[in-house]
């Protein structure tokens, strides 16, 4: 497995679990092993299946953004998507040694992702449906 640190002059929140670091974007692991488990939050504007998940987008990225403002974070990537983009897969930690992606899924900002399982945020009590 690939880990390597990084360093960001700018990085902000894009949706609550991909950031923009100097430019290129980057998926929140939450903790987690590239492609068997990470995290995922509601998608954000166009993308999202209904309003309720809109809503919940904007809440989790604009927690995502308060904990980007903590100085001292270290970003480690642990690999690269499968997409043309080839986006870095990342933990980001916090000075505490807290990873930011656990902290919105312990917060519910966030819910747990594992292949060919997608969650559900427009339903309510159903989190995850098989894709």
């Amino acid at each position: 497995m690939i880990t390597a640190m990084l360093m960001c002059a700018s990085l902000t929140a894009v949706d609550g679990d991909t950031v923009r670091c100097d430019g290129q974007l980057m998926r929140l692991l939450g903790g987690g092993v590239p492609f068997q488990w990470g995290i995922d939050t509601p998608e954000i504007g166009s993308h999202a299946k209904c309003i309720k998940e809109r809503k919940l987008a904007l809440i989790a990225k604009g927690r995502l953004k308060e904990l980007l403002e903590e100085r001292g974070l270290r970003i480690e990537i642990k690999g690269y998507d499968n997409t043309p983009k080839h986006r870095p897969l990342v933990n980001i930690y916090r000075t505490n040694g807290e990873e930011i992606g656990v902290k919105l899924l312990r917060e519910g900002f966030a819910r747990e992702w594992r292949p060919h399982r997608k969650n559900d945020w427009c339903s309510p009590g159903i989190e995850q449906r098989p894709t």
